[in-house]
């Protein structure tokens, strides 16, 4: 995939790619409602009927490392047979990395029809995710699909993705959300990967920040590998969403309906926005810039953190 001949031969500037995500509302909506993406081998036909009959908000079909290197060209197989049929929720492909002999042939087999997007693993420069939005630009041409139809989620999971994720975040317009890899980033920088609130919670911010400077959508943090465990599950997920992530990949079934709780808004917290919007509008309209409500006080950036959680709800 490194060759010469498929390396990239332009840069698009931050500011342009923000503008073009932007511009496509439905895309990034569509992204941004994701609370949990569950992963799933494609060369499982059980498991995958059994993941869109769940309550994902999304599938990951999965051509990596869910998938034995003598399975990749059956998986690869299976991808069109998996989206041949309507399904009830997104459909996402993740891909073997850029480094592998895989990357190509994966690319030439999810641009198709059905596909929201691929997730791209353990990403660590802006100049690959360049080089796959490249890439799938001209299959795209070539098999008349919408240019940048197919949508693209990086996964931050090496030290090196780590220092260079301002720099991806912002790489191209069809990278439309990071996620968070603790597992592989744990081995690479031989961490304790239960440690949840050590080094991890350092790079799991620097990720929400980086996709917050780049105008992405809001993280979706890595999936929990302690299965049994879900007051464990509840606490990592709720430690997310407290660091600006907006969902969490799973990898069972049964983390579905945890994660989907903690990244959904509370009764309460709605109330809250709700009445934070309607006081903010009445004192606009007085010419005031702050109001006061149950003694706090609310200016432009209590609204607005507001009008963010209400906009999840749509």
């Amino acid at each position: 995939m490194r060759s010469r001949s498929l390396r990239w031969q332009g840069k698009a500037s931050s500011s342009a790619a923000r503008a073009l995500r932007t511009s496509d509302s439905s895309a990034a909506h569509t992204m941004t409602l994701a609370r949990s993406l569950l992963f799933v081998p494609a060369t499982s036909a059980r498991k995958i009927d059994k993941a869109y009959a769940g309550s994902a908000d999304g599938v990951i079909v999965d051509l990596e490392d869910a998938v034995a290197i003598a399975e990749k060209p059956a998986a690869r197989a299976a991808l069109a047979a998996i989206v041949g049929i309507p399904r009830p929720r997104p459909t996402w492909v993740r891909i073997n990395a850029t480094t592998t002999p895989f990357c190509y042939q994966d690319l030439l087999t999810v641009c198709i029809a059905g596909i929201a997007g691929i997730v791209l693993p353990k990403v660590e420069s802006a100049e690959e995710v360049r080089t796959v939005d490249w890439v799938l630009t001209q299959i795209e041409a070539e098999r008349q699909l919408p240019s940048g139809g197919i949508l693209v989620m990086g996964i931050i999971e090496t030290a090196r993705g780590l220092v260079s994720v301002d720099a991806i975040a912002a790489a191209a317009p069809r990278l439309r959300r990071l996620m968070f890899g603790a597992v592989d980033l744990a081995a690479d920088l031989s961490i304790d990967l239960g440690d949840d609130t050590g080094a991890t919670t350092q790079a799991r911010f620097a990720v929400a920040c980086a996709s917050r400077a780049a105008g992405l959508a809001a993280p979706m943090d890595t999936a929990y590998t302690d299965i049994p465990n879900v007051d464990g599950l509840r606490a990592t997920a709720e430690r997310a969403r407290g660091l600006g992530y907006s969902g969490k990949s799973c990898i069972h079934p049964q983390q579905v309906e945890v994660v989907n709780a903690v990244f959904t808004p509370t009764a309460r917290e709605i109330a809250w926005a709700r009445r934070v919007v309607d006081a903010f509008a009445v004192a606009e309209a007085k010419g005031l810039a702050a109001v006061t409500l149950d003694g706090q006080m609310l200016d432009y950036p209590v609204v607005l953190r507001a009008r963010r959680l209400l906009a999840r709800l749509r």
